[in-house]
């Protein structure tokens, strides 16, 4: 239990920096929300921006490395604490690193502050000092088994430095190559993530038993993801063939299917924080498997299928579940606000127009990708105006967090 004493601490750190899912999950959602009005706007020629690599290269960049990781970022940030029952990263720790992702984003949006060279050095200085951060006390209490999400955060890296790579030696180093693998080990995270925490959602919610894992399930499951990120992530080295990566996401789609199927999402209908969260993982199998296809049925759009798994499968996800991180760890029962209801219908919209509205009326691009977006914006925007007051405030039961 927590002394007196470092309660009174705890209430000298003003609320939005006492636990890591506090600044990154509000201004995670806050920039997606100013990213995607950015990207509208580019796409359109409305405004005259140039962020470094382009708008094109901004736009991948930044709704997977900006807002997927600060996301990311928040969540880790605030597991490693029932992980290691070490207290989380807070305060000043906390402020710094906020600080270092925020300035990535300002840089990336305004190159001319700094030259490129040092406008990269700050963008890729995030995820190493999260992985720092989040590796001292897993090594100090030797919970080695979630040392996992440090060479993960690495790996992030790695894609983030073959997207800068990109613009310095496009020769080498392709902007759609190393973009998806970023987004496939969003994917992998998501997958290994739901299959720690769908069983125990899904039976605490509705009552019911817990579904018993089955390691090998889950082992083929997120193994064919793996396999797929890495002939991403290696492509300027091995190459890249489009029948196997579309063969390797047919099987991950297909695998991700049985296993969600045992969890049996029908029973959740009835519960918003659960459907929603099934719905995502939904876009993650079904999305494997139609975006395999188009890898190897040149009839379907690679380009709008990938959105399945960005908007459906990470924009969905992350919403249910930072929807749900922020209720409990802000000590409050997990019955999100009723408008919340609708923010998870806005973004399963969202996914569904912008991957199928494209294919079925290509002449209508452009009018698809402006309802996608404006359902993305009125989702997430309902979780900052619903959620801010939660997160910028202490917990409603008077804990620490």
């Amino acid at each position: 239990m927590m002394q007196i004493t470092d309660l009174q601490k705890e209430q000298k750190i003003t609320p939005l920096l006492r636990l890591g899912f506090r600044p990154f999950f509000l201004s995670g959602a806050v920039f997606s929300i100013v990213a995607i009005i950015l990207w509208l706007l580019m796409y359109k020629g409305a405004i005259n921006l140039s962020p470094l690599g382009g708008g094109y290269w901004w736009h991948i960049h930044e709704m997977i490395f900006g807002f997927g990781c600060a996301i990311v970022a928040g969540f880790l940030l605030t597991a490693i604490q029932n992980w290691t029952g070490v207290r989380g990263a807070q305060g000043r720790t906390l402020l710094v690193l906020f600080l270092l992702w925020l300035t990535g984003r300002l840089v990336l949006l305004m190159p001319s502050i700094f030259s490129d060279t040092l406008t990269t050095i700050i963008d890729l200085s995030f995820l190493p000092a999260v992985a720092y951060v989040l590796a001292k006390p897993i090594i100090a209490t030797k919970q080695y088994n979630n040392l996992f999400f440090v060479p993960l955060l690495l790996l992030f890296t790695l894609a983030n430095l073959e997207m800068h790579l990109a613009i310095y030696f496009p020769q080498t180093f392709t902007i759609t190559y190393a973009g998806y693998a970023g987004v496939m080990l969003v994917t992998f995270l998501m997958s290994v993530m739901a299959g720690r925490v769908a069983p125990m959602f899904t039976a605490n919610g509705t009552k019911t038993a817990k579904v018993t894992p089955l390691p090998w399930l889950d082992k083929i499951t997120n193994g064919s993801l793996a396999i797929a990120m890495f002939s991403l992530l290696l492509e300027p080295i091995i190459g890249f063939s489009q029948q196997f990566f579309g063969i390797i996401l047919i099987i991950a789609g297909l695998f991700q299917t049985m296993r969600w199927l045992r969890w049996r999402p029908w029973i959740t209908l009835g519960v918003p924080l659960l459907w929603s969260f099934h719905f995502a993982i939904k876009f993650i199998a079904y999305g494997l498997i139609i975006l395999g296809a188009s890898y190897l049925i040149p009839e379907i759009p690679s380009s709008h299928m990938w959105h399945l798994l960005t908007v459906g499968g990470m924009g969905g996800l992350i919403l249910a579940m930072i929807s749900r991180v922020s209720l409990g760890h802000t000590g409050r029962p997990l019955l999100p606000p009723k408008a919340m209801t609708a923010a998870y219908f806005f973004i399963t919209l969202a996914a569904i127009i912008r991957a199928f509205g494209p294919f079925a009326l290509p002449e209508k691009t452009v009018l698809f990708i402006d309802i996608s977006g404006t359902f993305w914006l009125f989702a997430f925007g309902i979780f900052v105006i619903t959620y801010a007051p939660m997160l910028m405030s202490g917990r409603k039961d008077g804990r620490p967090g």
